[in-house]
């Protein structure tokens, strides 16, 4: 196997891009054979929808409203116009959420990461993600398996037997999460088991912070991250290059602003939102609730795709502030009467045992009675009072924040 999973990893950024777009309108097309995808797109030509452009003013599907649209329409919201019986896997993860899983030998998209990771024909595969009602077990198999490696069914826990089926089959790679990663080194420390035949790892699913990266690296295991979710796949992945994650194929990721569909400019942190080009399954612009930034230029390994930053924080940024609920959809409203503003975050703090606001605005120019009007406005879309400061441009920090909760912990 070459050091690519395909051609498709290396081709121009432009035939990828023209390619992705040639295919959305039919995807649109079998989305709205599903019943709650065609009132949600109702009015919606198909065949206008060609460009970024045109995607970004189709509305945001919020991975966090997907519980309750199931349960309004088992199982899977009206979101999907294939029978549930046509797949797969039937799963379900913690909200609940449950999820489908396509026929495809690798459904999810994840033997590129596995690739880029160095996994290689013939390499026994440990995969420790459970394989019971959640997808990821089944991710880390399916894509083993399309890489031509052999599994070890292992799950979670029971480090004893690990160890003894480590011990049998001297696996050379490791999938699961990079805490469990720790944990058996630890249990094969104490124990006084050999586990060095373990070289590369593909993590996910937890932090993989710099300290635990080097410990691993310290201990002869050369570990990527995937960047995945349950009901999508892999969305990017780490390669040999180490300089941010690549963005899967078949995949059409936007960043915007948290609380809108809106893309942001290039570098700039916001939302991830996908668009999922799979007909069986399709998701039209599923916001994941997750931060990140583009990176520009192209991999270094090769591969052409969109780079990204990886893991940021969480978009959801609702903070409870005098007993109200006050969301980032909430502060894009604000933005959306004042054409000056360029940028807001609103800061909340505590003063003499009181919640405080302060709706801070980056701002394109400053007609008179501005600070006035955006007080009246902040007052009337939350019901609370605040402070407004207005700021230079480039002022705020770019970490995709519009509510900073700043309250002392405790």
């Amino acid at each position: 196997m070459n050091a690519h999973h395909d051609d498709l990893e290396t081709r121009p950024p432009e035939i990828r891009e023209a390619d992705l777009f040639a295919r959305l309108p039919g995807l649109l097309a079998a989305a709205m054979r599903a019943p709650a995808y065609a009132e949600r797109l109702s009015g919606i030509d198909p065949a206008g929808i060609t460009d970024r452009k045109a995607l970004a003013r189709l509305p945001i599907l919020r991975k966090a409203d997907l519980p309750a649209l199931q349960k309004a329409f088992l199982p899977f919201g009206g979101l999907v116009p294939s029978a549930p019986g046509s797949f797969g896997r039937l799963f379900t993860s913690p909200g609940p959420i449950f999820e489908p899983e396509g026929t495809a030998s690798d459904a999810w998209g994840a033997a590129r990461g596995l690739v880029a990771a160095g996994f290689r024909p013939g390499d026994i595969v440990l995969n420790t993600l459970s394989y019971h009602l959640t997808p990821g077990g089944f991710i880390m198999d399916s894509a083993a398996r399309a890489a031509g490696c052999a599994v070890i069914p292992a799950g979670p826990g029971n480090t004893e037997q690990q160890m003894e089926v480590i011990a049998a089959y001297r696996p050379s790679a490791y999938a699961g999460t990079p805490d469990f990663l720790k944990i058996l080194i630890e249990a094969a420390d104490a124990r006084g088991v050999d586990i060095a035949s373990i070289k590369r790892a593909v993590v996910s699913g937890a932090a993989f912070p710099p300290s635990l990266q080097a410990w691993v690296r310290e201990r002869g295991i050369d570990a990527y991250q995937l960047y995945a979710t349950a009901d999508i796949g892999v969305i990017a992945y780490e390669t040999s290059a180490r300089e941010g994650m690549v963005l899967n194929e078949n995949l059409i990721v936007e960043i915007v602003r948290p609380g809108t569909g809106d893309p942001v400019p290039e570098g700039e942190v916001g939302e991830v939102v996908v668009t999922n080009l799979d007909p069986h399954h399709p998701q039209i612009r599923l916001a994941v609730g997750d931060l990140t930034a583009v990176l520009p230029g192209i991999s270094a390994c090769g591969r052409t795709n969109t780079r990204i930053r990886g893991w940021m924080g969480r978009a959801d940024q609702t903070a409870k502030i005098k007993g109200m609920f006050v969301r980032p959809e909430q502060v894009a409203e604000i933005a959306r009467r004042h054409a000056e503003i360029a940028k807001l975050r609103l800061v909340v703090g505590r003063a003499d045992e009181v919640d405080t606001m302060t709706l801070k605005a980056e701002i394109y120019a400053e007609p008179a009675g501005l600070v006035d009007a955006m007080s009246s406005t902040l007052q009337q879309v939350t019901k609370l009072k605040g402070a407004v400061e207005i700021l230079p441009l480039g002022a705020l920090p770019n970490d995709g924040k519009v509510i900073a909760d700043e309250r002392p912990v405790g």
